[in-house]
């Protein structure tokens, strides 16, 4: 009797603490690690002095206002200045809808990859070759020192979106200008027709799952993401490993549970849900476009 009685209490036991911890749904979230991440070389152009403070990017936008910043440009002359980028967009900046027009922010701008994404327009009048017409450019690398440390807020352009500053026919001689002043200000991302897209990581397993998001209308850059596998029922923070990749993994033993949905949180706070856009058929490498995007 004292046997059957001991054999209860324990089943009881494990079922109360499979209600309580449900192992499904339970993931611990290692450290970030940056061994990926590719290095971002400044422009070889002296920096001339050395910024105070660094102003809140987001103060001028929907406002209409413009900022101060300087300007070089990085790469090829009308190419899209990286082969990566510490964003992790590799050869997509190249691509429509980036089309070259992107450029490595300074820390400011960068914010530790939480700026991946975001649009600015930028534009000069410091240059009898500056047009005065603001370009659109994504931030899709860091600049983090070097002449990008001269001033609060710095851009390194793609060759492409510097000539896209300059009056026609005088790209070259605005790129051979050295350090720019411009003015910038944060503007929506607007990628019409193109609906959010989810590349999984080379590195990703059963037991590991690493993806790239890009496209963003909106603010283009995220604050969050979350996560929920088939049949859980509820979300998981994922964590940001380095520039616009986010992960997250299983320390149970057990391989998660594909269909995922994804759930965003943009810069200002508004949320979307991609809902089971990761297939249970998924494979690391793979990219999964999604039915939705923050602007209809």
């Amino acid at each position: 009797m004292a046997k059957s009685c001991t054999l209860l209490f324990g089943t009881v036991l494990v079922v109360l603490l499979l209600l309580v911890s449900p192992i499904a749904c339970s993931r611990k979230l290692a450290k970030p690690t940056n061994k990926h991440r590719p290095r971002h070389k400044p422009a070889a152009v002296r920096a001339r002095s050395n910024h105070t403070a660094t102003p809140s990017v987001s103060d001028a936008y929907g406002s209409g206002g413009w900022l101060s910043a300087g300007a070089t440009y990085y790469g090829a002359p009308d190419g899209d200045g990286s082969d990566g980028g510490a964003c992790g967009y590799q050869t997509a900046v190249g691509q429509r809808p980036f089309s070259s027009m992107i450029a490595a922010g300074s820390p400011s701008l960068f914010k530790e990859g939480k700026g991946c994404g975001a649009c600015y327009e930028v534009k000069c009048d410091s240059n009898a070759a500056c047009s005065g017409k603001p370009a659109t450019v994504v931030i899709t690398d860091e600049c983090p020192g070097g002449v990008c440390l001269a001033e609060a807020a710095h851009f390194d352009m793609s060759g492409t979106s510097m000539g896209a500053m300059a009056k026609p026919g005088m790209a070259d001689r605005l790129r051979a200008s050295g350090i720019l002043k411009v003015q910038y200000k944060r503007v929506p991302c607007k990628y019409s027709g193109v609906n959010i897209a989810f590349r999984v990581d080379q590195g990703s397993n059963p037991f590991y799952f690493e993806v790239l998001v890009e496209f963003e209308d909106g603010d283009g850059d995220l604050s969050a993401v979350d996560l929920m596998e088939a049949g859980c029922g509820t979300w998981t923070p994922m964590v940001q490993n380095w520039g616009a990749l986010w992960r997250y993994n299983s320390n149970s033993g057990k391989a998660l549970s594909a269909p995922f949905s994804l759930r965003l949180t943009s810069d200002s706070g508004k949320v979307l849900v991609a809902s089971n856009v990761i297939p249970a058929s998924w494979k690391a490498g793979g990219t999964y476009r999604s039915l939705v995007n923050y602007y209809p």
